[in-house]
């Protein structure tokens, strides 16, 4: 299958409508229809010439998303369970009005979204890799999650829009402008985002470019569980993309127990790798930390914890942890966490304590598409058909 479009830069594509001696203009509008109307077909790009769109046709796939489930929240949290090409699936989670989450200002409108099919990680606690890694996504597979998400917004909104009796109806692209809905993204979802770190950072331009996503790069949270080299890299690259490390344990006793990964990286190597990446970038780290009952949560793990973020200059952000089906980790007391928090702030460290966001729905990472996959599964001792 030709590459998709949307994995394409903007040098890119006037280089190729240069050699089909287009006018340079015509890479304009083609954009436009990509991430400002969020066009799924070449049809609906009616401005350019037949001509053009079957060059472009021939060239490249335009390919979207289909959404398979969508689970909403009481608090109005959106898990939406997407298929591939190829018949995979992978989850997004919509989580609005963060106040001051990841960065100084309200997040407005979150996507969590997701880098891989599956986790070759293995973190104990965690969804994701329970059926184990099948592939790493492409440039447009992570950026259509924000295209799809803001379709479905778009549509959503339309749906709910009063009737508009004999007044005029908005012009498509206005109404297309007015539903951009992602204003802040957290690469967290299914997957190790830096160990797919060659299609990521393609697919995070793209989303940051003016003429593309129009995401600032500030406003963009790449989460790892501690892949060292990947983090130096990171810290060398020129976008000012903020970082949040996994790190759910501040010894390397816990984060064994919990994280494989710590065998290969452990907390000393870990540590100058985010020495460095603070010393090129000059930027506060988050430390994302889940709160598991009887392994992180007693109140003398805040002193480590405290010790490293004050060293790293890191804020600490607690998320109680969320029941995943077939594991035995439980959440800890509200009682629990708030004391956890309590210790943290009485060492003067910036920390925050995540509010139930999606505790009503499947809201651990890839808990959804495991249960979507089970469901699907043909039953033991039949055949699936050819």
């Amino acid at each position: 299958m030709p590459i998709d479009i949307k994995s394409q830069s903007r040098e890119e594509l006037q280089a190729r409508f240069q050699s089909w001696e287009q006018p340079v203009y015509r890479v304009t509008q083609l954009l436009e229809w990509l991430y400002v109307r969020r066009a799924t077909s070449w049809d609906a790009m009616t401005n350019l010439p037949k001509t053009l769109r079957a060059q472009l046709a021939e060239a490249f796939s335009l390919q979207s998303l289909e959404l398979v489930r969508k689970q909403g929240s009481r608090d109005i949290t959106q898990k939406f369970l997407w298929k591939l090409a190829d018949g995979a699936l992978i989850e997004s989670v919509l989580i609005p009005a963060n106040p001051a989450l990841y960065g100084e200002a309200s997040d407005r409108h979150t996507l969590c979204v997701s880098t891989q099919v599956g986790c070759a990680y293995g973190c104990k606690f965690c969804a994701s890799g329970l059926d184990g890694w099948k592939r790493n996504l492409t440039p447009h597979e992570i950026v259509e999650q924000v295209l799809a998400t803001e379709r479905w917004n778009e549509t959503e909104t339309k749906a709910a829009r009063p009737s508009a009796g004999g007044a005029p109806a908005a012009a498509p692209e206005t109404e297309a402008a007015e539903s951009r809905l992602i204003n802040n993204l957290v690469i967290m979802g299914m997957g190790e985002p830096l160990s797919n770190y060659d299609n990521l950072l393609p697919a995070l331009r793209l989303l940051n470019a003016p003429w593309g996503g129009g995401i600032g790069a500030r406003k963009i949270t790449i989460s790892t569980s501690g892949l060292v080299p990947q983090i130096r890299r990171l810290a060398d690259e020129p976008e000012q993309f903020r970082l949040a490390i996994s790190l759910h344990g501040a010894t390397d006793e816990v984060r064994q127990r919990i994280m494989p990964v710590n065998r290969k990286y452990p907390l000393k190597e870990l540590t100058a790798a985010l020495e460095y990446y603070q010393e090129k970038k000059d930027r506060m780290i988050t430390f994302e930390y889940i709160l598991i009952a009887g392994v992180n949560d007693a109140l003398e793990q805040t002193q480590p914890l405290g010790a490293l973020a004050r060293h790293l200059r890191a804020k600490v952000n607690l998320i109680p942890y969320n029941k995943v089906e077939g594991l035995t980790w439980q959440r800890p007391s509200e009682e629990v966490c708030e004391g956890f928090l309590a210790a943290l702030e009485k060492q003067r460290i910036p920390a925050t304590l995540r509010r139930e966001k999606g505790g009503d729905i499947d809201a651990a990472c890839g808990q959804l598409r495991l249960k979507t996959e089970r469901e699907l599964a043909p039953p033991l001792g039949t055949m699936a058909p050819a």
